[in-house]
């Protein structure tokens, strides 16, 4: 059912004339219930609470962060959630499962992957066409996480995630994740690189999270970012497109200079495979972004970057209290340094056209 729209309307939670797609949502995936969905070997095997399915995203005590925020949302919750906020439908993504690219154990990297999306499917998309999910690749295994792909796109998964902190010792441009590039290409589906563990950046001298957590999402998808461009990722794979998740969209233009510079300098022939400036690749439609809706050089992102590869996320139910996601959309749709389009883009056009949705 369509979220009523108010534009005629003297009251509610949206003033469009469209409907709007939260681009990056996310699910609190519990042990409990993804034990029933392993195969394999793993079925019915015991299940020891003291071990989680997944690695620890990193040492922080992440539970305590923001007390009174919401502990569960089940399907229901989150269709709730949409109702008050006069959202039309949501992209969900895993929260534990992001860090899934810590896993040591590729077998089980892969088993519980598989779990995860079978869950998911079960227990969101087949409860409301308001939610869509985003599938877990293992991407320990690059041929299972093509397969795994493939088998999403079967479910009605509109996407495939790349954990970007792994321990894998490489970056998603090497050739050794060609199988997973190959399959998105072919099964025209989008790839998503998500953040969220801090292991490995340096950051083990900070004793305060907000430091930690102020960092460690642009970090870690700038890291990935930097490798797959200049290793040619959006070169061999012409159709591919990838969105980078929850750092904001500031650092595009930063970067659109930084590599381009980088590109100028004799090092050059250390990116052979580049047939042109990486601000050129950044800009082409290969590469998107969300956007937070208080980003004051977001005018400046849309100017130099595309206008047609931002997206707005809610992150819910992560970080805030229930209440403080309500501001969001009155407070982008409120600003004056934008133009009408622009604000339908972000909020609709471009989360539409990405994982291509149908409303």
């Amino acid at each position: 059912m369509a979220v009523p729209l108010c534009d005629d309307q003297e009251e509610g939670p949206m003033k469009t004339t469209y409907p709007i797609i939260d681009a990056d949502g996310h699910v609190l995936e519990k042990d409990s219930e993804l034990h029933d969905f392993l195969e394999g070997r793993y079925r019915g095997m015991p299940r020891f609470e003291t071990y989680g399915y997944f690695p620890s995203l990193d040492g922080w005590h992440r539970g305590s962060s923001v007390p009174g925020k919401d502990q569960e949302t089940p399907a229901p919750r989150w269709v709730e959630f949409l109702d008050e906020l006069g959202i039309q439908m949501s992209v969900l993504y895993p929260t534990a499962g992001l860090a899934l690219g810590l896993s040591q154990d590729y077998e089980w990297a892969c088993a519980v992957a598989h779990a995860y999306n079978s869950w998911v499917y079960e227990k969101f998309t087949r409860q409301s066409p308001r939610l869509k999910a985003v599938a877990l690749l293992p991407v320990q295994e690059p041929v299972e996480a093509a397969r795994e792909l493939r088998r999403a796109k079967e479910l009605g998964l509109v996407a495939g995630l790349l954990p970007a902190v792994t321990t894998l010792h490489k970056g998603y441009g090497h050739h050794d994740f060609d199988p997973i590039f190959q399959e998105a290409e072919r099964l025209e589906m989008p790839l998503a690189i998500h953040g969220a563990p801090s292991r490995g950046m340096g950051f083990d001298f900070f004793d305060k999270f907000i430091q930690v957590h102020t960092l460690e999402h642009p970090f870690a998808i700038l890291i990935q970012f930097t490798n797959m461009v200049f290793e040619g990722l959006f070169e061999r794979f012409p159709r591919l497109r990838v969105v980078f998740l929850e750092a904001g969209s500031g650092w595009i233009p930063y970067m659109m200079d930084r590599m381009d510079e980088e590109f100028e300098k004799p090092q050059r022939r250390q990116a052979p495979l580049l047939k042109k400036k990486p601000s050129e690749y950044i800009r082409s439609g290969q590469v998107w972004t969300t956007c937070e809706v208080e980003e004051k050089a977001l005018p400046q992102v849309i100017r130099q970057f595309n206008p047609r590869c931002l997206m707005w996320p809610s992150d819910y139910p992560h970080e805030r209290l229930p209440d403080m996601f309500k501001r969001d959309i009155p407070e982008f749709l409120a600003r004056t340094d934008l133009s009408d389009e622009e604000k339908r883009l972000i909020l609709y056009e471009n989360p539409k056209e990405f994982y291509g949705l149908e409303i």
